[in-house]
């Protein structure tokens, strides 16, 4: 992982020549899984404006990122480092469960797991289990294990449960966990990753995807999701 450092100077360049004072007060930069850095800027209203943290989380996912592991918050006028507050610790224990969180510790910093910041919480999560949603022809191949990849196109999901549900009459259900979501152009991707989801090729997944999304083109990002289905 990139020290700690060098996040932390991507927040304080960001609100150093960016803040203003007064609506723009903190900054924030999220590493994601790819070692890419996203930054965003707080934005205050009494009303509840948005804090920086979820301003950066927010850009990261515009640009890709599904998996965040990082995260720093600096404030302006030489304030340092920022513990995030209650509800942004909510949000990240209840979106982001394996984050970790740069925090100030007297002159120094260090880097601990969320759950260290919000430990006992309500988990969202926990009540509101993930769908992830398939057509009812699916359902032999991915009962039998054959079928354990989906490509999904501006359709949420993240690491961890899910309910995987095929449309029937009356749906059906199965327990599950999506194991890993990675992010790609449709157009780049490969033969491999075609046939893992039963087309013959990569040139099969644009016209076998616009029968889900009309609209997709070649250029449109799309998350090649893998999920196993929970025994019993």
């Amino acid at each position: 992982m990139r020290h700690p450092a060098a996040l932390i100077e991507a927040a304080r360049s960001l609100v150093g020549r960016h803040g203003d004072g007064n609506i723009h007060t903190v900054a924030a930069a999220v590493l994601d899984e790819h070692g890419r850095t996203h930054v965003g800027l707080n934005l205050y209203h009494f009303t509840g404006g948005p804090c920086a943290e979820l301003v950066a989380l927010a850009a990261a996912r515009a640009a890709g990122a599904r998996a965040p592991r990082l995260l720093v918050a600096v404030g302006d006028a030489g304030r340092g480092v920022l513990a995030p507050c209650g509800r942004d610790r909510q949000v990240l224990a209840d979106y982001f469960p394996d984050i970790q969180v740069i925090v100030p510790t007297g002159a120094d910093v260090r880097v601990v797991p969320i759950g260290d910041l919000l430990p006992h919480t309500y988990r969202w999560p926990a009540q509101q289990v993930q769908r992830l949603r398939f057509r009812a022809g699916h359902l032999p191949a991915v009962r039998d294990g054959s079928k354990r990849v989906t490509m999904r196109y501006a359709d949420p999901v993240q690491v961890g449960p899910a309910l995987l549900v095929f449309e029937f009459d009356e749906e059906i259900s199965l327990p599950g966990r999506i194991t890993s979501t990675m992010a790609k152009r449709l157009d780049r991707v490969t033969d491999d990753e075609a046939r893992e989801d039963g087309f013959a090729g990569a040139a099969d997944v644009l016209p076998g995807l616009r029968d889900y999304y009309p609209g997709l083109q070649p250029g449109d990002e799309i998350v090649i999701v893998r999920f196993d289905v929970d025994d019993g």
